[in-house]
């Protein structure tokens, strides 16, 4: 009987190549949206080449919030559009080559909310690289939120009907094989990734979408315990 195999992750904006290699190595893709917002993290930016070729960070224009939002309650800026735009502008190598792309739309489009516009990004990137892992958001799940981070993962895995969860390398320091095989899940972890750690976003628009899929989908092997 073939496995069915989750994978669970924070959206983040427009991440490196190596975050969908978790796509390509499950059967769901879930993002994991019912934890608190990591300020310093990559859910809200990344880094990209400014005018100069330097590496910049690109923020998106999210409204300050308490220390323990989660990140389906991040709410946009009213301006969010206008202040995105200013932003953009110290990436002119980035907005000459969004110009004729549908990608462009997608980055300018905050009448919804944040969450929502990384899950559509994460889509849009996803379906580009021709991967076709079906999407569910974390917080539409039925989940204990007084369980510990693993029993929370295992809880997903269940809901969704799966017997196994494959995870980035990092994963390693927090989960354990033993508990999930006694929860009936096997526990996976991927290689480290070979490949470049630039924005997927300045990648798509300089490289080919079908040798971008090849690297993804040839490094989903997995690695040691």
């Amino acid at each position: 009987m073939p496995h069915k195999t989750i994978a669970v992750m924070q959206p983040y904006f427009m991440p490196y190549a190596g975050y969908f290699r978790l796509m390509a190595a499950a059967d769901v893709f879930v993002i994991y949206d019912c934890v608190q917002f990591p300020k310093g993290g990559w859910v809200h930016r990344n880094r990209l080449p400014d005018a100069t070729g330097q590496l910049r960070w690109l923020t998106l224009p999210v409204q300050r919030c308490p220390l323990h939002t989660m990140i389906e309650g991040l709410e946009f800026m009213p301006d969010a559009a206008d202040v995105m735009r200013e932003r953009l502008r110290s990436f002119p190598d980035l907005l000459d080559r969004l110009k004729d792309d549908p990608l462009q739309a997608h980055l300018l489009s905050f009448d919804t909310r944040p969450v929502d516009y990384l899950v559509t990004q994460l889509q849009e990137v996803s379906s580009r690289l021709d991967l076709s892992t079906q999407i569910v958001k974390a917080s539409s799940l039925r989940l204990n939120s007084d369980e510990g981070a693993a029993d929370r993962v295992m809880q997903i895995v269940k809901q969704l009907d799966g017997d196994a969860y494959v995870n980035a390398p990092g994963g390693r320091a927090l989960y354990e094989h033993r508990s999930f095989l006694d929860a009936g899940i096997q526990l996976h972890f991927l290689c480290d990734y070979p490949g470049s750690s630039t924005s997927i976003l300045h990648r798509l628009l300089h490289e080919d979408p079908q040798a971008l899929r090849n690297e993804i989908v040839t490094a989903t092997r997995y690695g040691g315990v």
